[in-house]
């Protein structure tokens, strides 16, 4: 089964990693073509880091994120 690579909100991105409470609510809305990445701190000891693309069009990438430590 191949996992899709492309979402049209963010709220299905970050879902499909298991990463939606990782948002900080507080962000501005991420423009076209930008990257956005921020620290997370999931109860680890060195938490997560994410990464999310939007493109040109509006879709999101699949997010990457992998420990900090």
């Amino acid at each position: 089964m191949n996992k899709p690579s492309w979402f049209d909100t963010l709220n299905d991105a970050l879902d499909a990693e298991g990463l939606v409470e990782s948002w900080p609510i507080t962000s501005p809305p991420i423009a076209y073509g930008e990257t956005r990445q921020w620290a997370w701190d999931n109860g680890t000891r060195w938490g997560r880091w994410v990464t999310v693309y939007r493109s040109e069009t509006g879709r999101y990438e699949r997010p990457v994120h992998y420990s900090r430590g």
